[in-house]
């Protein structure tokens, strides 16, 4: 159903390619998982396979067919894609509307379009009704909403980019038992998944991709779990059964930074806690329960509906700007929400810092070949570092980040638990929400979590 000779594509402005000398062939009906460290263009392809990059946006050179296959389809096959960041791609204000859209667009009669909708809803575990706002939901519940638009259609060819990333444990089982139920067996599937060793029995097949050029490994998933899977792991593939070491706090915590009494932001209500330089804490719970809404009012972005959050100079919501970028470092869920200039440089250096720690920062993160890039057009991964470096750059006491090792490859991954790890024992404060399970074992001191919104 795939082709690609010698195929490679480049981004306007940029030196590097971001995929190159590709050759691939995939079959109807096979279930392909795309690995490759991050950076090596698992989402441009993607994006490529989906009509997605447009020839004045960057330069490509090769070839790339698709073929329909299915009787009664066009010569063009239907596609569906999840992206990695799943608000970029909701266009309607209610969750049924936007489900129905593609299949308004397909033309299917009225009649058929709303019990499919339900259908496919419902398979996802989205948990409200059609008319829920789709700027209501939480980051998860809107990855599971897209989801729904992209299965609704029944697509010929269906490209996941991270579907479960921001899906907490239960929502993730749900989207794939969605992806058992709903994927027809004729239906092509490529999958760009880090939550590995759940996804191998959904798929028939896993493609490495070497970063910068073609196809390093093409094999049957059970070969990752041999000699080949700690070759990949230590070059940054994330493979089952490589866990990281531990990084506890190298002794007690230190003075309180923040601490919270009855809040309340927007309708959630909150249980006290209390934030200390020199201490780790993991905030998780179910999609909706509240998280990144938290992490905000911490940060001093979101005034509390009642209660407070008391810092050594009042409320931080009511602190000077520059007061507050120098105390707390806030991450925030989407991180291109984050970014004004167009460099990555640039980003950095908003707010006077000196070019030495600028440097420091892309050197630390990774990201110094990509000094004069446009931040949006970095990797999921890359974007993410940045974000993170964005809210290094002043030396913050606090640090609150939002799903903070979304995108990264295992080798990122482990360099960014160290580096937070290495702030907390400088007497840093750390905040992170996430889903991540590894990184509440691997760094996490304290754990709170929230329940789920009544």
């Amino acid at each position: 159903m795939i082709e690609l000779e010698g195929y490679g594509w480049r981004h306007a402005g940029r030196r590097a390619w971001a995929v190159r000398g590709l050759d691939l062939r995939i079959e109807r009906g096979e279930r392909v998982l795309l690995l490759g460290p991050s950076g090596a263009g698992k989402s441009t392809l993607l994006h490529a396979l989906a009509g997605l990059l447009p020839q004045d946006s960057g330069e490509a050179e090769g070839t790339i067919r698709i073929a329909a296959g299915r009787a009664g389809t066009r010569p063009v096959p239907a596609v569906g894609i999840v992206f990695q960041d799943p608000q970029s791609q909701l266009v309607m204000s209610r969750a049924g509307d936007e489900v129905a859209f593609g299949l308004e667009n397909l033309g299917r009669p009225p009649e058929q379009i709303w019990p499919r909708v339900d259908e496919v809803l419902d398979r996802v575990g989205f948990p409200y009704p059609r008319d829920r706002a789709t700027d209501a939901l939480s980051g998860g519940e809107q990855q599971r909403l897209v989801l729904a638009g992209a299965l609704a259609p029944a697509p010929e060819l269906l490209l996941l980019d991270e579907p479960t990333a921001n899906l907490d444990p239960a929502g993730a089982a749900l989207v794939r038992q969605a992806l058992r139920d709903a994927v027809g067996a004729d239906t092509t599937v490529v999958l760009v998944e880090h939550r590995i060793a759940e996804v191998l029995e959904l798929v028939t097949r896993v493609v490495v991709l070497e970063p910068g050029g073609g196809v390093r490994e093409d094999i049957p998933p059970h070969l990752l779990t041999g000699p080949l899977g700690a070759e990949l792991a230590a070059a940054g593939v994330w493979v089952p059964g490589h866990p990281a070491a531990a990084r506890r706090a190298a002794g007690p915590p230190g003075e309180v930074l923040l601490s919270t009494h009855d809040l309340r932001v927007r309708h959630l209500a909150y249980p006290d806690t209390t934030l200390y330089a020199g201490q780790a804490l993991a905030v998780t719970g179910p999609n909706g329960s509240g998280k990144s809404t938290l992490a905000l009012a911490l940060g001093g972005l979101l005034a509390p509906a009642s209660g407070e959050v008391r810092g050594p100079d009042g409320p931080p919501h009511r602190w000077r700007a520059r007061t507050l970028a120098g105390r707390i470092g806030s991450v925030f869920q989407n991180p291109e929400q984050q970014f004004v200039t167009a460099s990555v440089r640039d980003e950095l250096a908003l707010g006077g810092t000196p070019p030495g720690r600028i440097d420091e920062l892309l050197t630390r993160l990774r990201l110094d070949h990509l000094a004069g890039a446009n931040p949006f057009t970095l990797s999921g991964g890359e974007a993410r570092r940045l974000s993170v470096a964005t809210a290094l750059a002043a030396r913050p006491r606090l640090l609150i980040l939002d799903e903070p090792t979304f995108g990264q490859d295992r080798r990122t991954w482990l360099e960014l638990v160290d580096l937070l790890a290495g702030l907390r024992d400088d007497g840093h404060g750390i905040v992170t929400v996430t889903h991540d399970p590894d990184v509440v074992d691997t760094l996490a001191d304290r754990v709170l979590r929230l329940e789920a919104a009544p």
